[in-house]
């Protein structure tokens, strides 16, 4: 193979690598920029000489974080800092979402009070639990002509169950069935995670307390 087609193909693949970071520092080949301070203060365009300048003094990095303004917007902030953050808030949104399942409640339009109250209970168990809960009205025969009598359902429903939830996806029909997506109050998602860590800590300060008792047991065996 021809040795310039595997340099290329090499810088291809250093272009592809860096396609999904912000071109940092000495990177940054443009005349000037529109400089952002470290605070969110407005500097005004500036040569990318004196931006690169007041990085090194001020011993942070400059970040291009709008390429496609004329001119660039670049921002001085601790770069190593700013990607573990964000590490950390996108390890951190994961973890929310695999902690948040999809359950499923399904309803007949003529239903009465004592299973409405009872499927209700069962709404409102899934959202104190953090998850999202999908819930579904089926139609029979003649009623699939009253959509109305279906949307009212889900929004008397919506409402009883507001102090714990959301709407997330309105009301809409599915062949012959309605559904309707509500969703746990964010600070619900967050107390469950929080309730798990705490649970994680503590299980692992158990394991180690029990290891630490077998150690010194075996040392007064011994």
């Amino acid at each position: 193979m021809d040795g310039g087609l595997l340099r290329c193909t090499a810088i291809d693949e250093q272009e592809e690598q860096h396609i999904s970071e912000p071109r940092i520092n000495d990177r940054i080949r443009v005349p000037e920029v529109r400089l952002v301070g470290p605070g969110g203060e407005q500097v005004g365009v500036v040569r990318v000489e004196d931006a690169l300048r007041l990085a090194q003094e001020a011993d942070l990095d400059l970040v291009e974080v709008a390429p496609n303004a004329r001119p660039p917007v670049a921002k001085l902030m601790d770069y190593g800092k700013f990607k573990y953050e964000s590490a950390q808030k996108a390890r951190e949104a994961r973890r929310n979402q695999a902690n948040t399942s999809l359950k499923e409640i399904r309803f007949r339009l003529k239903i009465d009070p004592h299973d409405y109250a009872t499927k209700k209970g069962h709404v409102e168990r899934f959202l104190k639990g953090g998850d999202k809960v999908k819930v579904m009205i089926m139609f029979r025969g003649r009623e699939q002509s009253r959509p109305e009598m279906g949307m009212r359902l889900l929004q008397r429903l919506a409402e009883d169950v507001s102090e714990l939830g959301s709407v997330e996806s309105s009301p809409r029909l599915d062949g012959r069935n309605m559904t309707m997506v509500i969703g746990p109050h964010r600070k619900k998602q967050g107390a469950r995670s929080e309730q798990r860590r705490a649970r994680d800590r503590r299980e692992a300060e158990q394991a180690e307390a029990a290891e630490a008792e077998q150690a010194e047991q075996a040392e007064q065996e011994a």
